[in-house]
């Protein structure tokens, strides 16, 4: 349950027939509600509607979430629903409104963030086992684009696709190379406009494909899915005609695809309304893949609200509110089958020419008549009178129909007579085409793609005009060829441009247009600026047309690909100063006492060529003591190289401190990049590897305005991540106060023989009177292994970034190849003599795939085993009771180590095999001078919270209270108990 008092009052922080349906659905839960709207929206439905409506300033509207927040506060709406667009998967708003004390209807912060980057959604899906289509990593280059098409081979195609993209933004298809450059700059710059976040990528295309989506419902523990829907009817990939179930699908490949989407929201401990979207192979439906995931209301929800009449938008209010699946009588085996066929269609104000070319159309509705009848629903913000500006989306309402008894056919025909009714005077509308779609005979067998629309054009669309009216004004005064927005004027006034040349982006309906230069000549006045909007016809400005007009042919420019500008020259030179061939006595100091420096590290632990590095050209914060030039020589990258790189395939953030500048130490810019990429790995959910070693705070720094650097949430953050993502340090050498602190953050410990590891140096220790002590006496891997702090100790740095990548790799899912020992031999590791010592480690490596274990603080707790293994290819974490010591029993040790890696699998989904030869806890009057009945306890408290299976193996004695520790708290907590021979049940 959620930890607010349920909401009594709701913001609706949307516009347009979203926020009517918002209203509705809150209304009939009992709450109020409170409207928001700029002044294009003043005389909007949702307005009317409302409990109460507020203004929004400023330009931002529904952008701006702190005046969205201020006035959820003023008003006393302590629910915010976002709708969809707008804000509506905005990491950052959900935070502002979960620090104001407001709840969010939808995710958390941060698997909103996951899911806003396809590229982590992307990685999700790999871990999760769902299939995905070759890719580019995230923020690709043009350059590496180029080669990614290059190497598809002869005749295959790309997407390129915004990283942060959503609703058709950001997205371009391209099939031949000489089209890249275009669609890669496009694709950008929508995606920095609409989103925030520059940042694209390249798929491969999967040519003939349908879109098929599901529809899912979780409460943060269980998630369970309201069947599918189909999409595959797009323009331009908007979607316009939508299906609920999907028509064709194949069952056995629908329950694949309804599979996957639970087990990705489950994975993430999502909450709310959501949709995973998948690209099916039409010509062979066994070969689908994960496409995106949506975390919020659908606008084509509808569908599914009537095939099972679940109404989507109360059930996220609901849940939003804390309410839980079995609550809502919404546990997957209490969802029935879908009932007949619902087909949605998007009426939007929009003028089509006969290359499918859409463009706003603006201005009064004059008239809007509804249709009705059995089987029909509207879902709209229209009404005669109203003024559409061209300044939002073009939809102006959803017709929805539904046969409960018919297939799609029956729907179909319903949605044409319903479209057939809707009367709409004003501006233009694409009824026509929506009609000739329903009733095409390629719609209504369901044989159709993602192409359905662009193969018929010609016949949705016959009698469409070749291409948009004739701009208002002459050549030399080029205008606006539709209403639209200026994103950027390329050519400054008296500047010279060649016919072609673009001369001005102007974005509408979601997509930017380049209107290009109709002749060579000089630009003269500029009649408008970016960021403002322009009607269509609006002149843009002024072209002195040159006296004599050269062919397109004559106005190529020809480049050399090797020339090095100065500008390029000089970022490279200032980048070499931070590597290693630029400092060569720094790393011959390190290699004299047989180190490596920060960036050997770094490129043996990553894939080659895979690092991209952050925030390289840092230096010390330190600029009011010392040159610039200096810093530049001396303090490369703060002492701390970080970056995202791929470790065995799988994206990873890496930070290394650097030895060879100031010790490693902590300074002000460096925190900064650290939070930087901490930030990055929660939010995109990517592994974090550490190498820690360093002296801790710098107090050297002078470039700061803050009085004691305890403001600093480099530790909260790293705190923050514990059991969100994989997250293993690495010390070597001295690791001492700050850096200590974040390396004990880590999930895992790997230490070198040579590391000390302290949470203060020996000036700090000596600064508090304690002490004079070398730094190898503070804290050597001698005291730190036996105490738990290590968990695995190794030779040397390789040998520690070799089993950094080993542990990974046990969270990057199963391997293909595995083999294992003749299962035969386990006959014999238990002995019949039921009080002979045996060594249990035979059996577990007798059960795990062989040289697949990696055993985890084995001299601490020893007691108990605890490691990570394969079966059959597949990670899972194996605990098991050591009767070699004490006979197996529990001490607390042994306690705190099963509870702490029980809790390590559990967060990122490793089963867990149990195997069992315990006779119960330690007891006795000197076991409870050590508080065992806490330490035991935690047990109880970690198990009962598994939410990942766990399978025991009983092998001897399975005695009272500590057998069931090792199984989740109790025998009726294991998926299955299996028992050897030799196996005693006893209480």
């Amino acid at each position: 349950m959620s930890a607010h008092p349920r909401p009594t009052r709701v913001l609706i922080a949307n516009r347009g027939e979203i926020a009517v349906r918002i209203h509705r659905a809150a209304r009939a839960l009992g709450l109020d509600t409170v409207a928001v709207y700029t002044p294009d929206d003043r005389d909007s439905a949702h307005v009317r509607l409302a409990g109460q409506a507020h203004a929004l300033t400023g330009e931002a509207g529904y952008l701006d979430g702190e005046q969205l927040v201020e006035v959820a506060g003023r008003t006393g709406a302590t629910l915010v629903h976002p709708g969809y667009g707008f804000l509506s998967e905005n990491a950052d708003f959900a935070r502002r409104c979960a620090k104001a004390g407001l709840v969010f209807a939808g995710p958390a912060p941060e698997v909103l963030g996951l899911f806003g980057d396809k590229a982590a959604a992307r990685d999700l899906a790999r871990a999760q086992g769902v299939p995905v289509l070759p890719a580019t990593p995230a923020g690709t280059s043009l350059a590496d684009a180029g080669r990614f098409l290059a190497g598809l081979g002869e005749g295959a195609a790309v997407m390129v696709k915004a990283v942060a993209g959503g609703g058709g933004r950001g997205l371009r298809v391209v099939e031949r190379a000489a089209d890249l450059e275009w669609a890669f700059e496009r694709c950008r710059s929508e995606a920095e406009r609409a989103f925030g976040d520059g940042e694209v990528y390249v798929e491969q295309l999967l040519p003939r494909a349908r879109h098929v989506e599901v529809q899912v419902v979780a409460d943060g523990i269980e998630a369970a899915h309201l069947w599918d829907r189909e999409c595959s009817v797009q323009r331009r990939n908007q979607k316009l005609v939508e299906i609920a179930p999907c028509p064709t699908l194949p069952p056995e490949h629908r329950a694949e695809l309804l599979r996957a989407a639970c087990r990705m929201a489950a994975a993430v401990g999502y909450r709310g309304v959501g949709t995973f979207e998948f690209l099916v192979d039409a010509e062979d439906p066994a070969r689908w893949f994960f496409l995106e995931a949506n975390p919020r209301i659908q606008v084509e929800h509808t569908v599914t609200e009537e095939v099972t009449g679940v109404d989507l938008v109360a059930t996220q209010l609901e849940l939003a509110a804390g309410r839980t699946l079995a609550e809502l009588g919404l546990r997957q085996e209490e969802i029935a089958p879908p009932r007949g066929v619902a087909v949605q269609c998007r009426v939007n104000l929009e003028e089509l020419d006969a290359a499918g070319n859409a463009r706003a159309a603006t201005g009064t509705v004059e008239v809007f008549e509804v249709p009705t009848g059995p089987g029909v629903r509207v879902d709209t913000h229209g009404h005669a009178g109203w003024v559409a500006t061209g300044r939002y989306d073009s939809l102006l309402a959803k017709v929805v129909t539904h046969s409960a008894r018919g297939g799609l056919d029956a729907a179909a025909a319903l949605a044409g007579a319903a479209l057939a009714e809707f009367r709409i005077g004003g501006p233009a509308t694409n009824l026509g085409l929506l009609r000739a779609i329903v009733a095409h005979p390629g719609f209504r067998n369901g044989a159709f793609t993602t192409t359905f629309v662009d193969d018929h054009l010609a016949e949705l669309i016959p009698d469409a005009p070749e291409s948009g009216p004739e701009p208002a004004g002459d050549s030399a005064a080029p205008a606006a060829p539709f209403a639209g927005t200026i994103v950027a004027l390329p050519v400054p006034a008296g500047a010279h441009v060649d016919k072609g040349a673009p001369l001005a982006v102007i974005e509408a309906m979601k997509m930017e247009h380049v209107v290009a230069a109709p002749l060579s000549g000089t630009v003269g006045e500029l009649r408008v600026a970016a960021g403002d909007t322009v009607a269509e016809g609006e002149v843009l400005l002024r072209l002195v047309p040159d006296e004599v007009q050269p062919d397109i042919g004559e106005t190529v420019e020809e480049h050399d690909l090797d020339e090095i500008r100065a500008d390029l020259a000089a970022v490279r030179e200032r980048h070499r100063f931070g590597l290693d061939e630029a400092r060569p006595q720094a790393v011959a100091k390190r290699h004299a006492i047989g180190m490596r420096t920060a960036r050997e590290n770094v490129d043996d632990l990553c894939d080659d060529g895979t690092f991209a590095e952050y925030g390289a050209l840092t230096v010390a914060a330190q600029r009011q003591r010392r040159s610039l030039e200096d810093l530049v020589v001396n303090t490369p990258a703060d002492g701390m190289v970080t970056g995202i790189g791929r470790i065995n395939g799988d994206r990873c953030v890496v930070l290394s401190y650097d030895y060879t500048v100031l010790a490693g130490t902590q300074g002000y810019l460096n925190h900064r990049k650290t939070d930087r990429m901490l930030e990055l790995a929660e939010r995109q959910r990517i592994p974090v590897v550490l190498f820690a070693e360093g002296g801790g705070g710098r107090p050297g720094d002078t470039d700061t305005t803050t009085a004691s650097g305890l403001d600093v949430t480099t530790f909260a953050t790293m705190g923050r991540l514990s059991g969100h993502v994989p997250s293993v340090g690495i010390a070597a050498g001295r690791c001492f106060a700050g850096n200590a602190a974040l390396l004990g953050c880590c999930d895992v410990i790997i230490a070198t023989e040579n590391a000390t590891i302290g949470m203060g140096g020996p000036a700090m220790i000596e600064g508090g009177g304690l002490g004079r002590y070398r730094p190898e006496e503070v804290g050597p891997v001698a005291i730190q292994v036996p105490n738990g702090v290590v968990d695995i100790l190794v030779e040397d740095e390789a040998e520690a970034v070799r089993t950094a990548r080993r542990y990974l790799s046990y969270f990057q899912g199963p391997v293909d190849e595995w083999s294992c020992a003749d299962q035969r031999l386990l006959r014999h590791v238990v002995p019949e003599n039921r009080v002979r010592v045996y060594d249990v480690r035979q059996a577990v490596h007798l059960i795990a795939d062989t040289d697949s274990v990696l055993e985890l603080r084995p001299e601490f707790g020893r007691g108990v085993i605890t490691a990570l293994a394969r079966v059959e290819g597949r990670p899972v974490g194996l605990v098991a009771n050591n009767p070699a010591h004490l006979g197996g029993a529990i001490d607390i040790p042994a306690a705190d180590k099963l509870a702490r890696f029980l809790q390590l699998c559990d967060a990122h989904g490793l089963p867990v095999v149990s195997l069992v030869d315990t006779p119960g806890f330690m007891v006795g009057p000197d076991a409870e001078k050590t508080a065992t009945v806490r330490h035991f306890s935690r047990l109880f408290v970690v198990g009962a919270n598994l939410s990942v299976p766990v399978v025991a193996v009983v092998l001897r004695k399975a005695y009272g209270l500590g057998a069931q520790g090792m199984v989740g708290g109790g025998f009726r907590g294991p998926v299955a108990t299996l028992a050897w021979p030799t196996g005693e049940v006893g209480g």
